[in-house]
C-alpha cells in the first residue's frame, strides 16, 4: 500500500518514534489536526467484525452471547480474543485466534467496505482545506491497508495501526504518536470516535473529542462531544471544539449544546 502511495506515511515505516512533519505557523487557539479512528467511525466494519468472531467461535464449538459484543467492540485484538477465549473456556491460543479473525475479516471486505454516512463528505473537506489528517485505528496493518482501499489512502498524512505501538487503546500512545506525527499539540487535535475504548484513548491524550457512538451509547463529557452521526460533523464544527474558540451548531442541528 504505501510503495503506491508515496505521501502516506505508516508508523510500519518509522518504527519507535513517528516522524513530525512541519507546519505553518497558526494561531495558538487554531485546529491543527484531526485524528480519525476506522472501524465504526469512518467505515460501517464493526458488524463484519463481530460477524467473524461468532463464525470462527462456532467452528471451535461455541456460541457468543450477544451481551460480550460491547465488551470486545473498538478494543484491541489482544484483549478481545482473550476476553473471547476466556468467556468461552475456547482451546485455543490468542495469537491463532488473531489469525483467524484477521482473514475472516479481510475475506469479508475483500469487495470493498461501506463507508459510514457523512465520512466521504468529512475527508473531503479535511483534503481540500489541507488540515492535518491521521487515520488512527486498534486494528492491524495488515487490515487497515485493505480498508484504505475504500476509504482512499490519500486522505491521510499519517496512519497508525494497534500492532505498531507498544500500547493501542484505551492507552493514550496512538493519539499521542500521531499527534507527533502530525506535529500537533494534543490539546489542539480533534479527534473523532465511536467507543468507549477509543474515547479513552483519546481523552488520556489530552485531545478534544467527539463520539459518534455505533454499537453501544456514549455519554457526553467534559471535553468530549457526542453527536449522532458524521453528518452532523464539518470543519467549522471541528475548529469550534478547540480551546478559547466559540462553537458553533453541529451541521444539521440547532444551537449546539457542549
Amino acid at each position: 500500500m504505501t510503495s503506491t502511495v508515496p505521501a502516506l506515511k505508516t508508523l510500519a515505516q518509522t518504527p519507535g518514534t513517528p516522524r513530525a512533519t512541519k507546519t505553518p505557523q497558526i494561531p495558538a487557539a487554531a485546529l491543527q489536526a484531526v485524528l480519525l479512528d476506522m472501524d465504526g467511525t469512518l467505515v460501517d466494519s464493526e458488524g463484519f467484525w463481530w460477524e467473524v468472531e461468532t463464525e470462527v467461535f462456532a467452528g471451535l464449538g461455541h456460541a457468543l452471547d450477544l451481551s460480550w459484543r460491547e465488551v470486545v467492540v473498538g478494543g484491541p485484538m489482544d484483549r478481545s480474543a482473550g476476553f473471547l477465549i476466556e468467556a468461552t473456556g475456547a482451546d485455543i491460543g490468542i495469537p491463532e485466534l488473531t489469525l483467524l479473525l484477521n482473514e475472516g475479516f479481510e475475506e469479508r471486505i475483500a469487495r470493498g467496505v461501506p463507508l459510514m454516512p457523512g465520512a466521504a463528505r468529512l475527508l473531503a473537506e479535511l483534503v481540500a482545506q489541507d488540515i492535518p489528517t491521521a487515520l488512527v485505528s486498534a486494528s492491524h496493518r495488515r487490515v487497515i491497508d485493505r480498508v484504505l482501499d475504500s476509504l482512499g489512502a490519500h486522505h491521510f498524512a499519517l496512519t497508525i495501526a494497534g500492532d505498531e505501538v507498544a500500547r493501542t487503546k484505551p492507552h493514550p500512545d496512538p493519539y499521542l504518536a500521531a499527534a507527533a506525527g502530525l506535529g500537533a499539540d494534543p490539546a489542539r487535535c480533534a479527534v473523532v470516535e465511536d467507543t468507549a475504548t477509543g474515547v479513552a484513548a483519546a481523552e488520556a491524550a489530552g485531545c478534544q473529542v467527539v463520539a459518534v457512538p455505533s454499537v453501544a451509547p456514549i455519554a457526553p463529557a467534559a471535553g468530549r462531544t457526542v453527536v449522532p452521526s458524521l453528518e452532523h460533523v464539518d470543519l467549522a464544527f471541528l475548529r469550534g471544539l478547540m480551546p478559547g474558540t466559540v462553537r458553533p451548531p453541529a451541521p444539521g442541528t440547532g444551537p449546539h449544546q457542549p
